[in-house]
């Protein structure tokens, strides 16, 4: 078979398809030819979702008859005049491709004029694709209308979806340029019914035109410059989380594109607010050097490489994390009749965790993790980040503890209702010799005034209940311990220095040959943890040591579990070996739900919790504390004042 050059009609409905591949591609190009043009107001309207009509009426400057001729040749832009123009884009369209693949593929249109013209300019391009030129009253700016999409590749039809798929397409790239420049109006008529009229405004009432009111109380602004870049835009509290994609939008220096690093790195900051499945609102804004970009990757223009990728990860994980740990977390209940709801307060916005300081003055001692075998860590283990709060701290996160309770004690003889005079023992001691704090044992029968209050009860051994100032606080037990192992764990397998606990008789755990290989592959990890675990035959292990938080008798169970609830992260690919470590040892050396605590377990809890870096929320996303305001309960009860 013989080579030969391609006639000129098929070749172009050949490359016309790498860049025309549905409607919304079309509406796509079009769009942004407007925005190029430096149109205010961009009308789209489309029939039968695009197959039959999809036409672009702007206000931009327009063009000339002569460039108007010439626009609708192969590779004809304004945009590029040489070759270094490549390297620093800073428009939407650059190819020259979009009207010429739109002339191939379909039945082409267009009305134009400058604002010098006294008349307009009409090009007319039949089946034969012989340019026919009119001219009409005066009109400033652009109106094409691209009729009859595919009529002439009928596979590429067939291939289209339903209307209502179709349209979705287009209504989405629809609202990501309105989204991208909120200074413009937009309106969207389809079959002759209006769908979206956006007037001019600012980002976050664009927001609110395109997604609701939803939006308005949900969404944290970020704004963060450097020398080399800059990233500003608004990211989703937990209430906008949804199981599936669609409502993450990330703008390069005005462009809508798709960047697995930058996604990846949003999503990595977000992790411990979201489970399995959960996909983050946010909308983005990365301004770039152009040169440090290119765009040039696909016709579509959606794909984009980085000269620096790793730069790009880091400062957009920094960013989006500094956000989120600015502003309070802590979900709200409010009821409704006849239903439960909850939403994501707002309260608390001027809090930062960022800024946190040292909120008393009282001296420091070991903190000791709750439900450990001893008081305190001793030094070079973990030790919170943030001091232990006391009634004043969780006034900055809650409001003001209630007064209302009296208590006998002055009030400053209650800034200390965590510590404990016990001196914290050497690590490496025997269970003979380690002190065990009380959750392990039973309520002593003796209480003090304090301890009698009714200042913090547990319900059903489940959630810890405490009384604020702006009503009720509500902590999940499992969870807020959870989350303080999981930062603890972190902290040891980075930092090193491990506390463990001897056993007196150490363990033989007999499992299977897969395991004993990942005991030896996680040596180091388990042994920053305060796991001595060595492999005695293919089949069985001895536990020699463990963790100061595992409990008498469950170093088996504990042990196994952890190995086998990393096996299950390992498998989704998503954690690097530390993080996996630290959620699986969180996960399963947490206390359970069903556990008795006493008040001094529970004030401690309450304590290291609101020192961790994050006590909103769990490792896996779960919430660690619901409130429930005062005003609720008056109104569940009729009060009016």
């Amino acid at each position: 078979m013989k080579i030969k050059v391609l006639p000129e009609n098929i070749a172009s409905k050949i490359a016309a398809g790498e860049v025309i591949q549905r409607p919304e591609s079309a509406v796509k190009e079009l769009m942004e030819n407007s925005i190029d043009a430096g149109a205010t107001e961009i009308e789209l309207v489309v029939k039968n979702a695009g197959r039959t009509l999809i036409r672009v009426i702007d206000n931009g400057e327009g063009m000339s008859e002569e460039d108007a001729i010439i626009s609708v040749m192969k590779h004809a832009t304004s945009k590029i005049k040489e070759e270094s123009d490549l390297d620093a884009i800073t428009t939407l369209g650059f190819r020259g491709e979009a009207l010429s693949s739109m002339v191939a593929v379909s039945q082409f249109e267009m009305k134009t004029g400058t604002s010098t013209s006294q008349l307009s300019t009409v090009i007319r391009i039949d089946d034969s694709k012989t340019i026919m030129k009119d001219q009409g009253g005066y009109f400033k700016g652009t109106d094409i209308s691209v009729k009859n999409l595919f009529y002439n590749t009928p596979a590429r039809r067939n291939f289209l979806k339903s209307d209502s798929t179709e349209l979705r397409h287009v209504i989405d790239v629809f609202q990501r340029l309105a989204i991208s420049r909120p200074d413009i109006t937009f309106r969207f008529f389809s079959d002759e019914a209006r769908v979206h009229d956006y007037t001019s405004c600012t980002l976050e009432e664009r927001l609110v035109q395109v997604f609701g009111d939803r939006v308005k109380n949900n969404t944290i602004f970020i704004e963060e410059k450097t020398d080399y870049l800059s990233m500003s835009g608004y990211l989703g509290k937990p209430a906008l989380v949804k199981k599936a994609k669609g409502d993450q939008y990330l703008f390069l220096n005005g462009r809508f594109v798709s960047s697995k690093q930058v996604n990846f790195a949003v999503f990595n900051a977000y992790e411990n607010f979201l489970e399995k499945g959960d996909y983050p609102f946010f909308v983005l804004f990365l301004d770039i050097d152009p040169r440090k970009i290119d765009v040039n990757v696909h016709p579509s223009k959606l794909e984009v490489r980085f000269d620096e990728e790793k730069d790009i990860y880091n400062f957009t994980s920094a960013v989006v994390r500094k956000g989120l740990a600015e502003f309070d977390l802590v979900p709200s209940l409010t009821f409704r009749t006849g239903s439960l709801e909850t939403h994501t307060g707002l309260g608390f916005d001027n809090y930062s965790r960022t800024e946190r300081r040292d909120f008393t003055d009282r001296p420091e001692t070991a903190s000791g993790s709750f439900g450990s075998r001893q008081q305190g860590f001793q030094q070079g283990g973990y030790q919170p980040k943030s001091p232990r709060i006391n009634d004043n701290d969780i006034d900055l996160i809650f409001g003001a503890l209630s007064r209302n309770i009296e208590r006998g004690p002055e009030e400053g003889d209650i800034s200390h209702p965590f510590e404990d005079d016990s001196p914290p023992p050497a690590t490496g001691q025997t269970r003979e010799d380690v002190y065990t704090p009380k959750i392990f044992e039973t309520i002593p029968a003796e209480t003090t005034e304090a301890d009698s209050t009714p200042f913090i009860i547990q319900l059903h051994n489940k959630y810890i209940l405490c009384q604020i100032k702006t009503g009720l606080m509500i902590i999940d037990q499992h969870v807020a311990h959870e989350r303080i192992l999981y930062e603890m764990a972190k902290k040891q397998m980075t930092q090193g220095m491990p506390l463990y606990q001897t056993l007196l008789f150490p363990k033989v755990v007999s499992t299977d040959p897969a395991r004993v290989m990942l005991v030896k592959e996680l040596h180091d990890y388990l042994q920053r943890l305060g796991f001595i675990v060595k492999p005695i035959s293919k089949t069985d292990v001895v536990i020699e040591c463990v963790p100061p938080q595992i409990k008498d008798g469950e170093e088996e169970k504990i042990f196994l579990e952890i190995l086998d609830q990393y096996i299950e992260y390992r498998e989704e690919k998503i954690l690097d070996s530390t993080e996996n470590m630290a959620k699986s040892f969180s996960c399963k050396a947490a206390i359970k739900a069903g556990e008795r605590l006493s008040q001094e377990e529970m004030r401690r809890l309450i304590d290291e919790l609101f020192a961790t870096e994050n006590p909103y929320v769990c490792p896996h996303g779960r919430p660690v504390v619901l409130k429930i305001s005062l005003d609720e309960f008056d109104r569940r009860f009729g009060r009016t004042s």
